[in-house]
């Protein structure tokens, strides 16, 4: 899908306003209102807006410890990922899974309410033979950029 400059400055305000109005998000791209939510509505259905939500400062809520986990699965068979994603959506405590390729198999992100949780976490992981061959944790200490906004304008192939 080929996108012009509406749509990527529809992009553009709605990753960081998800809350505008259609008549103010229509006035400061300069269209009218209806053309506007056309394009809005063909950006959905396209799947590159993928839905709308707030986003919670989770450390306000409750003090919780971000942890990083590199794995290494000791079986690569399309089985053994998929019992190990299979785990990895389910659990509550699991906000981002990365299959990656090179020295680890898959990078997590893991909120906890401490240390002592995660570790009853990961020993839960390893007694439920989900394959893991190997882990290595990195305690979060300072989060220093955290974004969930993506870099529209240099996106090659838009326009």
């Amino acid at each position: 899908m080929r996108l012009d400059r509406y749509d990527i400055q529809i992009l553009q305000i709605l990753q960081q306003q998800g809350r505008i109005t259609k008549t103010d998000l229509a006035q400061a791209i300069n269209l009218s209102v209806s053309p506007c939510w056309e394009r809005v509505k063909r950006l959905e259905k396209a799947g590159i807006i993928e839905g709308y939500g707030a986003r919670i400062n989770g450390q306000v809520l409750s003090k919780h410890t971000t942890v990083l986990v590199e794995i290494s699965l000791n079986s690569h068979s399309a089985s053994s990922m998929q019992r190990f994603e299979q785990a990895m959506l389910a659990s509550e405590q699991v906000v981002d899974c990365y299959a990656t390729g090179g020295g680890v198999d898959y990078i997590l992100r893991v909120l906890c309410d401490g240390i002592d949780q995660y570790q009853r976490l990961m020993d839960h992981w390893l007694d439920s033979e989900l394959g893991i061959d190997k882990y290595f944790t990195y305690i979060v200490t300072k989060t220093i950029k955290h974004t969930t906004s993506v870099s529209i304008q240099d996106a090659p192939g838009l326009l």
